[in-house]
């Protein structure tokens, strides 16, 4: 046991204050009782070890899901130091309690023993431990094996030491709440992300995820050599690079700045930001740096090497970032982020000290890798262009009040209510469906838009012809927030904006269409929550006067189970072959109805499987569908 393991003990954990009310108000810690939730407490089990590996002290991560017949649980292992389990005089309670039943306690107060860490509040475990039916902590250390048992928060057994080891680390294994929470369930392709980001953000730590839920076994492991620059391949994996991959990495007093940043053909801009090990979906100062940075770096550039003469292609930050791919880590002490979910950074002087070491390091490898700055001014010059082109286009649009909302477009069935809290809005694939939703909807708060088959895929095409485009022009008149530079979330007119379409390829294709739209040019309805995807079901039962729908094939074999042979069987193949009341009792009606609000991961995974189907790129297409030729039976491409 060395010197630094025998420091971290008991006498380090600093008590705030007590539990209040974690019980009572769940989501003022973990933002959300469902599917989100669920998953928040495993990560915040596993960010406990992430923060030894970060301080040096861990390599090996195993993280195990299993379940019963209620719900699912899962074991988190590291081979860190070990929670401490000396007793604390002051508290009268063993370290290991106090962690796991205090609020606002933890080494990760005290910076001698965690320079940084992802835990802000410290009421990680706490949370976890309260809103968990039971939870089991195994500790090495010392020479010794120490076990704890707890159950909502409160201990069942006391510290007992069973027997001796050579071995050190924390095993944790918890079950969600069922009183708490509406969903049992681990996302495993969430967790997955998560797991894939922590190798890349600490390279040479080893991470397992093995998965014997729903009877299989399934094992996945993680683990990268040349962190974010690794990162940074794993996401361009199906795009053209036009630069090499461009990192740094530098101390400035107590922050640790490390980024990696490559351009390609692409269109848009690819960020993942990340403090402590978090990744900060909503961007935050540090973003703010690394964008002011990477714009300030290549117009300097262009201006000392007279690659812009007498500044005819005036270069914004829009031009900059097109194409753009980046990962950028901090490390820091007291981070300030926007609630326990961490999605935001808030320290102000964060930005300036991202920007300085961003700059200093892009400006000296432009100088030293003049080819490669210039492909770079070139991909940025170009986009300058298109976005002058596409400025041109919206003001002709502009000009013919199309976007303004004085006049809403013909084919809108509009509802009565104007309150955007109430009112809804149904995207609705096919004229046949417009007319039956129309029929059988709520006129006082559901509004009916239909399209004409597929949108335009925005993958393939320049800002002028998507805002040419008449069904996205249709679309963005409707909701009244304009596009692009007049883009304004906060007047949209509804805040339920419903995509319904069919329950077959055709229709996934089409909501894909929509949600890569929605990521690329109105991010913020998605992630204000207003974006919603509509569930019709697959099969209509009948059995004498009993009617039943299914919406899935696990839910007809449960109410074939039920209900044993039927009289008959309707498998929809469209929302077309509903009547208005079938539609609006199964798909509409708010008392009956199964929505999927769409999260920004949804739609960040929609994207990246569009930008491999409808890019420009033809090589990585083929490959997806030579892999997956057996699952993919039509696509329109």
């Amino acid at each position: 046991m060395g010197p630094e393991e025998d420091s971290y003990n008991g006498s380090k954990i600093l008590v705030l204050e007590g539990v209040l009310g974690i019980r009572k108000r769940p989501g003022m810690y973990i933002g959300s009782t469902g599917a989100a939730g669920v998953l928040h407490l495993l990560f915040e089990v596993i960010d406990n070890s992430v923060d030894e590996a970060i301080a040096g002290y861990c390599k090996r991560i195993v993280v195990r899901l299993s379940q019963d017949a209620e719900g699912d649980m899962a074991e988190v292992s590291d081979d860190g130091r070990g929670i401490p389990v000396d007793f604390i005089e002051k508290y009268n309670k063993g370290a290991l309690e106090v962690i796991m039943t205090t609020l606002h306690k933890g080494a990760k107060f005290n910076s001698d023993v965690y320079k940084v860490s992802g835990g802000l509040h410290g009421v990680g475990l706490t949370v976890v431990n309260a809103l968990s039916e039971f939870t089991e902590v195994v500790v090495k250390r010392n020479g010794h094996v120490y076990r704890q048992n707890f159950a909502r928060g409160i201990p069942t057994t006391p510290l007992q030491e069973q027997g001796d080891t050579n071995e050190r680390g924390t095993w944790i294994k918890f079950k969600p709440d069922k009183q708490i929470f509406s969903v049992l369930t681990f996302d495993s392709a969430l967790l997955k992300e998560r797991l894939r980001d922590m190798v890349f953000l600490n390279p040479g730590i080893k991470v397992t995820l093995i998965d014997d839920r729903f009877g299989n076994h399934e094992e996945n492991n993680y683990e990268s050599q040349e962190g974010i620059r690794d990162l940074i391949r794993y996401i361009n994996r199906d795009a053209t690079p036009v630069s090499e991959i461009i990192y740094g990495k530098r101390q400035e007093k107590e922050v640790l700045v490390e980024f990696a940043l490559q351009y390609t053909n692409s269109y848009e801009e690819k960020v993942e930001p990340f403090v402590n090990n978090i990744k900060t979906s909503e961007g935050g100062m540090h973003l703010a740096g690394l964008h002011a940075a990477v714009t300030r770096a290549i117009v300097n550039y262009m201006d000392k090497n007279r690659l812009n003469p007498k500044g005819q292609i005036k270069i914004t930050g829009e031009d900059a970032h097109e194409g753009l791919t980046a990962a950028l880590s901090v490390l820091m002490q007291n981070p300030e982020f926007e609630g326990q979910t961490k999605e935001k950074l808030g320290n102000v002087y964060i930005k300036g000290v991202v920007d300085g070491v961003v700059y200093d390091i892009l400006s000296r490898y432009f100088e030293e890798h003049p080819s490669d700055a210039k492909a770079i001014v070139g991909r940025v010059t170009l986009a300058a262009t298109a976005r002058e082109s596409a400025r041109r286009a919206r003001e002709m649009v502009r000009k013919k009040s199309i976007f303004d909302g004085a006049v809403l477009p013909g084919k809108l069935a509009d509802c009565i209510i104007d309150d955007p809290e109430k009112a809804e809005l149904f995207i609705v694939e096919g004229q046949s469906a417009g007319g039956s939703s129309k029929q059988g909807r709520d006129k006082n708060t559901q509004a009916i838009l239909p399209l004409r088959g597929k949108i335009l895929n925005v993958e393939k095409a320049s800002l002028d012809k998507i805002f040419d485009n008449t069904e996205i022009k249709t679309m963005i008149t409707a909701f009244g927030t304009g596009i692009n530079e007049t883009f304004k979330p906060e007047a949209i007119r509804y805040k339920k904006i419903i995509i319904m379409t069919d329950a077959d390829v055709d229709g996934s294709h089409i909501r894909t269409l929509l949600l890569t739209f929605f990521y690329r040019y109105m991010k913020k309805i998605i992630e204000n929550g207003y974006v919603y995807a509509a569930m019709p079901p697959l099969y209509k039962v009948t059995k004498g006067k009993a009617v039943r729908y299914c919406y899935s094939d696990e839910e007809l074999e449960t109410v074939r189970a039920e209900l044993g042979e039927f009289d008959g069987l309707q498998r929809y193949k469209g929302l077309g072959e509903m009547n208005e009341g079938q539609l609006w009792e199964t798909t509409m009606n708010p008392q009956n109805r199964k929505l999927k609000k769409i999260l920004i991961s949804d739609a960040q995974r929609a994207e990246e499987l569009f930008t491999i189907l409808m890019g420009v790129d033809v090589v990585p297409r083929r490959k997806f569908l030579h892999e997956h030729s057996e699952q993919v039976r039509s696509l329109d491409v």
